[in-house]
């Protein structure tokens, strides 16, 4: 797991960026193009033009976190590329970047506990 929580929100850039782009252009990029506060604790993640890279920017309270992940022998699975964003839960975030089809994992059905007297 790379957040432990989850209750970290979770949004995918479904537009390929210019990797080359360091911390700041990508907050730069999430406030000016996608209309976010990159300084929220949600986590933003971009892939490349090749679907193998994908990239998160993530706030942490004291900076700007940034990781970079290359699969060597398959590619992610990623939205239809458009301009926007894609809001993901932690388990689907966790299949993304384990490099599964995200697309096949189904929440099942809990109750929430009852409280003990």
């Amino acid at each position: 797991m790379i957040f432990s929580s989850n209750r970290v929100r979770v949004m995918v850039a479904t537009k390929p960026i210019d990797f080359r782009k360091g911390h700041d252009s990508l907050a730069a990029m999430v406030k000016n193009e996608l209309h976010k506060d990159p300084f929220t604790g949600t986590v933003f993640v971009f892939r490349a033009k090749k679907a193998d890279r994908l990239k998160l920017l993530y706030w942490d309270g004291t900076g700007l976190v940034m990781a970079y992940k290359r699969l060597e022998e398959h590619s992610f699975t990623w939205p239809a590329v458009k301009d926007g964003l894609l809001t993901m839960n932690h388990a689907l975030f966790e299949a993304l970047f384990a490099g599964l089809d995200w697309r096949r994992v189904r929440a099942i059905a809990a109750r929430a506990p009852e409280a003990v007297e």
